[in-house]
């Protein structure tokens, strides 16, 4: 599990650095990511949401991957499904940002519940960090049965 949760740490770093060509793909609200959407409802939209939302997203994809280890699966595939399907199940959580997310509050971003952009992005960067998941994990599983 400390190897799938090295992987999932590294697959939210990859994801992380990718959110601003995502972006520049897909076209979410001017300013959405998920590094900003962590960090300023952590810090109340203060100067350390930068390194608050990155910590937090660390934090998730080391569980995420750690579980995804326990759970024995492996591979791109698998880590695909597994993003997707916690993107899925964590999608109806926009309403509640909706009433108290910093970014929200202000006006900054449109609301994000039924937003197809900021679905879109969500679903691609889910891809992103499903795919490296189980590439790293896949790799970390095989080095321990060369061990």
């Amino acid at each position: 599990m400390i190897r799938g949760a090295l992987a999932g740490a590294a697959a939210a770093a990859v994801w992380a650095a990718a959110e601003p060509g995502v972006a520049r793909l897909v076209g979410p609200p001017a300013g959405y990511s998920d590094l900003r959407l962590l960090g300023a409802l952590l810090t109340g939209d203060g100067q350390r949401w930068r390194a608050a939302g990155l910590a937090a997203h660390l934090v998730n994809g080391a569980l995420f991957g750690a579980a995804f280890a326990g759970l024995g699966a492996r591979g791109w595939r698998h880590g695909l499904a597994a993003a997707q399907a916690e993107n899925l199940v964590l999608w109806p959580c926009m309403a509640i940002l909706d009433n108290v997310h910093p970014d929200r509050r202000s006006g900054a971003w449109p609301r994000l519940a039924g937003n197809r952009r900021v679905f879109a992005y969500e679903v691609a960067v889910h891809a992103l960090f499903g795919v490296t998941l189980g590439v790293l994990g896949g790799r970390a599983q095989r080095s321990k049965s060369s061990s």
